[in-house]
């Protein structure tokens, strides 16, 4: 739900539990801000993708026991992609499964992460590798969140918006036509509220991936493995803005970063396959030079690249990569397999931009 008032909209939810059975967990960059829902038991924690652990879902399972929390108990999880997808794994696998709400603070859990019940955790270096299908009672939005975001999260946020617009030729139309520049929130508003109902179309259809849902990874074959290897590499991958600044990401790619990538080279193979027009291809790639910067790495990583994407969790047989890509705005095309090969060309194609 979008609401206007996070504490009626929180307080109306948790009113069908009993008091002692709430717990909270929060992202500790945003627990400064005023919620009355913090006057339930909190776990604050610093969360990122190198923190997206078993070790940090321990941490909350822990938190509940200390609480006693029971099978009738609900988990609040406030935060971004990261924590709602570690927080609903913990309330997923507590005691063989409990409720839980998700809260998204960032845009990009707010359009994807928060919903269609994907939880988990990254393990031995691949995202998501470990994790189950469990939907939350409810996902809150409150877009007053984003004002309080940097315009890197934004960005990121709407790359996956990007992914969704391709999926929905009205939807592209309108996106194309936000202004990024000056990233005003009402504006943005229904095209959350958009992009959401597209995905729970998709998700209500096919909840565990069996077939149509496959259109949501568009761009995450190839974004997923950038995103893996930012972290894991030595210097982490170095995006080169369009003014020449150039600025070394050790902490990691953003995610929708890397899908916006990712979609470049899945939409450069679905010109060269499939037979899609160019113009989303030219557009996405001048939206990226304008606003993302564009990544660089040496030749030497896409081997490494490729092996990522050959262990995707996507894959339906070891050491294929399977791709999501479109033939059209609207016209998506599942489970496309493609060689070590082609997809080394469109690195290439993404490299060289």
């Amino acid at each position: 739900m979008i609401c206007a008032d996070i504490h009626t909209a929180l307080e109306s939810l948790l009113a069908r539990y009993d008091r002692d059975q709430v717990v909270v967990v929060c992202d500790e960059a945003i627990y400064h801000l005023p919620l009355t829902i913090y006057h339930y038991p909190v776990l604050c924690l610093a969360v990122s993708e190198t923190e997206k652990s078993i070790e940090t879902v321990s941490r909350i399972w822990d938190f509940m026991l200390e609480h006693g929390i029971t099978r009738r108990g609900v988990l609040v999880c406030i935060g971004g992609g990261v924590l709602t997808d570690i927080g609903g794994f913990a309330a997923a696998t507590y005691k063989r499964g409990i409720d839980y709400i998700n809260v998204p603070t960032t845009l990009l859990a707010m359009i994807d992460a928060s919903s269609g019940g994907k939880t988990g955790v990254n393990y031995r270096g691949l995202k998501n590798c470990i994790g189950v299908f469990a939907p939350p009672v409810e996902t809150v939005i409150w877009p007053e969140w984003l004002k309080t975001l940097p315009a890197k999260q934004i960005l990121s946020g709407f790359g996956e918006m990007l992914k969704t617009g391709l999926l929905s030729d009205r939807l592209w139309d309108r996106l194309l036509n936000y202004d990024l520049d000056t990233m005003n929130i009402e504006a943005l508003t229904p095209l959350i509220e958009e992009c959401v109902a597209v995905k729970e179309r998709i998700v209500t259809a096919d909840p565990k991936e069996e077939g149509l849902r496959k259109v949501l990874n568009l761009g995450h074959t190839f974004g997923h493995a950038l995103e893996e290897i930012s972290l894991t590499g030595e210097a982490g991958l170095i995006v080169k803005r369009s003014n020449s600044e150039t600025v070394q990401q050790r902490s990691g790619l953003l995610h929708g970063y890397a899908v916006l990538y990712g979609l470049i080279a899945e939409l450069y193979l679905s010109v060269v396959k499939l037979g899609c027009p160019k113009e989303p291809l030219q557009q996405l790639t001048q939206l990226m030079l304008h606003y993302y910067g564009k990544p660089e790495r040496k030749c030497s990583n896409r081997e490494q690249l490729i092996a990522l994407m050959q262990q995707d969790k996507k894959n339906e047989r070891t050491a294929e990569i399977n791709c999501t890509l479109i033939q059209n705005i609207g016209s998506p095309v599942i489970n496309q397999v493609i060689t070590p090969a082609e997809a080394a060309e469109a690195l290439e194609y993404l490299f060289s931009l």
